[in-house]
């Protein structure tokens, strides 16, 4: 059972970084619009983010220090602060979107208008990230996230033809009213939303917090290569989902309740309250995830005493900064922008932000003096270096198409 929970903080980043609200609605978008012929970028980017999560976990095990503190001090202060300052700019978004996301969630089940609900999610975050113990946190619920797996389930049930399902999967095919440009956009946006800057920050802060040693290398790997494909296992099955049921109907997905509607369908109210379990708890999961993660990028970047493994009155600036950051993005929120819209935003702003995370990881977990025995060897370098290239043309890409397709419309 003990090694089981340990791959809760696997779990929680797998289903934070790949089932947030932005993925929620835009993995039923790109189903409902190009069935699964994106399902192979998705699979890219589950290879690309357990690539560079697990240099970020070896390094954060042989260190005993997170990735973000390494990259200041090996790369120096400058190249530290533009991975700051790109990274925050994206995790403070994708804050705002989780707290967002969690309002949605609870307005499905509730019916209550979801400005009336962001204060109390603001709150019930700021608590558990004030309050909750770290693997607290992470075993409830990242284990309620795996609620989603209703998706899987819920594809079965609506019994489509695999046959060509998989032919879509293997095929970069479009539909005859979507345009190359359109199809581009969210397959960057897709490839963005995979590898999210801040997830191989929190994996790295997070074994720090848990105390790895290195022994626990294997641990660490069994979370990255369980969790990481996990998360990319669901955000197919949502896509699935809308493919079978929107996809022949010419319905366009632009809400949470329709992206719950095939599991309705498929499993009737047990199913659908099944799911809405799963929505709370990746958002909620999620918004945790962000909001410790703007404290780690600031804390480690300037030094400060950080993480929930410290009392808050040994990291004031810490506990201060994710204060901040909630009251900020329930202030945002409160002004009606959608939260959806604003996750789509922040997944753009992600591929910009790609390179300027990975490649300093690439660096670190190639330096001798931090890693001793454990630096890369040639598998890991390969293929660390072909995703630098991916990342540098995505990073290239993104605004242009944001901009020439109007955000994918």
């Amino acid at each position: 059972m003990k090694k089981l929970l340990s791959l809760a903080l696997g779990i929680l980043t797998a289903i934070g970084g790949f089932v947030d609200i932005g993925d929620l609605v835009v993995n039923a978008q790109v189903g409902a619009r190009f069935d699964l012929s994106m399902g192979l970028v998705v699979a890219v980017g589950v290879l690309g983010i357990c690539v560079f999560a697990e240099m970020s976990g070896r390094v954060a095990v042989c260190s005993k220090r997170p990735t973000f503190d390494l990259v200041r001090e090996r790369l120096g202060p400058r190249m530290g602060l533009l991975n700051l300052v790109a990274s925050l700019i994206v995790t403070a978004l994708t804050f705002v979107a989780e707290i967002g996301g969690v309002a949605l969630a609870l307005a499905l089940i509730s019916s209550v208008n979801p400005l009336l609900i962001v204060p109390l999610v603001g709150l019930m975050v700021w608590l558990v990230l004030w309050r909750a113990k770290f693997s607290l946190m992470e075993n409830v619920l990242g284990l309620l996230g795996l609620a989603l797996i209703v998706f899987a389930v819920a594809l079965w049930k609506l019994g489509p033809d695999w046959g060509d399902l998989g032919h879509q999967m293997f095929t970069a095919a479009k539909p005859g009213d979507e345009t190359w440009t359109t199809y581009a956009y969210y397959a960057v946006a897709l490839f963005g939303a995979a590898m999210t800057p801040y997830e191989v920050f929190f994996f790295s802060s997070g074994g720090v917090e848990e105390g790895w040693e290195e022994k626990d290398l294997s641990t660490m790997r069994a979370n990255v290569f369980v969790g990481f494909p996990l998360g990319g296992l669901l955000s197919l099955a949502i896509a699935g989902c809308a493919s079978t049921l929107f996809g022949p109907l010419g319905v366009d997905v632009a809400s949470l309740s329709q992206v719950a509607l095939p599991v309705g369908v498929a499993l009737g109210k047990i199913g659908l309250a099944v799911v809405l379990v799963g929505f709370v708890a990746a958002t909620f999961g999620a918004a945790c995830e962000t909001g410790l993660s703007t404290g780690y990028s600031l804390g480690q970047y300037f030094g400060w005493q950080w993480g929930k493994y410290v009392k808050p009155g040994g990291a004031t600036r810490f506990h201060l900064v994710l204060v901040v950051a909630t009251f900020l993005a329930v202030g945002i929120l409160m002004t009606g922008v959608d939260p959806i819209l604003v996750t789509e935003a922040s997944v753009v702003g992600s591929a910009v932000a790609l390179p300027l995370t990975y490649f300093p990881i690439l660096v670190v977990a190639n330096d001798k003096d931090y890693m001793g025995e454990h630096i890369n060897g040639p598998l890991a370098n390969a293929l660390g270096t072909v995703y630098l290239v991916l990342v540098v043309l995505a990073a290239v890409a993104a605004l242009p198409l944001l901009v020439i397709t109007g955000m994918g419309s």
